[in-house]
């Protein structure tokens, strides 16, 4: 049976992330790292690694959007701040990671509603001077995404060295 088709775009409130929603969104990491790069991530590695961001907030904010469908509140979707200070702008950046939309909620706003939240806060603060993200390069659909929302590519190149996995 398929499941009732949803509005395009679904009523959500967005609210910070409490140390109570690591599950869902160390859940939804691990879906997100497995959906974009085929990685299998250690459950209790990133359950840890959501804990300890959500017990130190200086490391970076998780912010939720919920839905409540048909009376039961669900968590349909995720997105990290974490802090880039700019010696250049005297400010920090603002970098967007773990975005996660669950897939019943996808194409129905869920994302545009967090990426406001976050948007607005950031340009009501002085010293926060812009927002930044990575994303895989052949992941078309999120650069369509982003495009739409106004974020722009840049010349710059992210090059790393993991000590982890």
């Amino acid at each position: 049976m398929k499941p009732p088709s949803l509005p395009w775009r679904i009523e959500t409130s967005i609210r910070n992330a409490a140390l109570s929603d690591a599950a869902i969104i160390a859940q939804y990491n691990a879906m997100l790292a497995w959906e974009t790069e085929k990685r299998k991530l250690d459950p209790e590695r990133v359950l840890a690694g959501v804990a300890t961001l959500l017990k130190h907030p200086g490391k970076g904010t998780y912010y939720l959007a919920e839905t409540n469908e048909t009376g039961t509140v669900t968590v349909a979707g995720q997105l990290l701040i974490t802090y880039e200070w700019s010696d250049w702008r005297n400010g920090d950046f603002w970098w967007i990671q773990s975005v996660y939309v669950a897939a019943r909620f996808r194409q129905h706003g869920i994302f545009r509603a967090l990426f406001h939240h976050v948007h607005n806060l950031a340009k009501s603060r002085p010293d926060i001077c812009g927002l930044r993200l990575y994303m895989d390069a052949h992941n078309n659909t999120a650069r369509r995404a982003y495009e739409r929302l106004g974020l722009k590519a840049t010349d710059y190149q992210v090059f790393e060295m993991d000590f982890v996995l």
